[in-house]
């Protein structure tokens, strides 16, 4: 896994978004582009936007902003926008290395996620395709992240396969490497190069599909349902680079 297949420079000024779509709205879609659950499927409280407070690109890298900022639309008011971005249709990958380096925001309420979801849902919906989450942090407990499993036939027998991280020294809010490798026969979860979890993969597991990648900084959401601290806004989450070798 040392061949570098994709990159994106971001703090180099050098990446655009083209092999990005930038998802809008609070409702998680089916294939089709139809609404099917609101929050995201997780109850999260904020409204996707992709305008220049909320998604942009500077000298750090490609930022992701949440704010206290109110959308009324459809019937609906939601309290904060943030953003949501993914490489569906443009950029998936089964079996490899991906490397993102990342800072994250602290503050009670607030759910960074680096996460795979499968492109084409060969097994069915979800959770019977998979989804790998890279990293996930809660933003009130900064020196802690989180990589996980799903899967399962259905709901009713869903997987979910967690491990956690604790840093040593310093938190989220520092440039980290979230790194996954990814082969036939397993899956391991790395931070700043330390792999900290494994997970052996088996038969009828299915993560022998192509995956694609997701950015995303929600707020509230059942990850950790606490109230949002509105102190700690607008918060970002910011991306340096992300590289995928093979």
């Amino acid at each position: 896994m040392n061949k570098l297949i994709w990159q994106q420079d971001f703090a180099g000024g050098h990446a655009d978004l083209s092999a990005w779509n930038i998802r809008l709205g609070n409702d998680l879609l089916d294939n089709d582009g139809n609404p099917v659950c609101p929050g995201w499927g997780n109850g999260e409280r904020q409204f996707y936007t992709g305008n220049s407070g909320n998604l942009y690109i500077d000298e750090s890298g490609l930022n992701l902003c949440a704010r206290r900022e109110t959308v009324e639309t459809d019937g609906r008011s939601f309290a904060y926008t943030s953003a949501r971005l993914d490489t569906r249709d443009h950029l998936s990958f089964c079996n490899g290395k991906l490397v993102v380096r990342a800072k994250l925001p602290v503050g009670q309420g607030l759910w960074p996620a680096i996460w795979l979801l499968p492109q084409d849902q060969a097994y069915g919906p979800w959770p019977a395709s998979g989804e790998i989450d890279i990293m996930e942090a809660r933003g009130r407990l900064p020196r802690q992240v989180l990589g996980t499993l799903h899967y399962g036939k259905d709901m009713d027998n869903k997987s979910i396969d967690e491990f956690s991280y604790a840093f040593e020294n310093g938190a989220i809010d520092q440039f980290r490497d979230y790194a996954l490798e990814w082969d036939a026969g397993s899956i391991r979860w790395l931070v700043d190069g330390h792999c900290f979890a494994e997970r052996r993969l088996e038969p009828g597991m299915p993560f022998d599909q192509p995956f694609y990648l997701v950015l995303n900084l929600a707020v509230g959401g059942w990850f950790d349902d606490v109230p949002v601290d509105e102190a700690a806004l607008p918060a970002v989450m910011t991306v340096a680079g992300i590289w995928l070798y093979e």
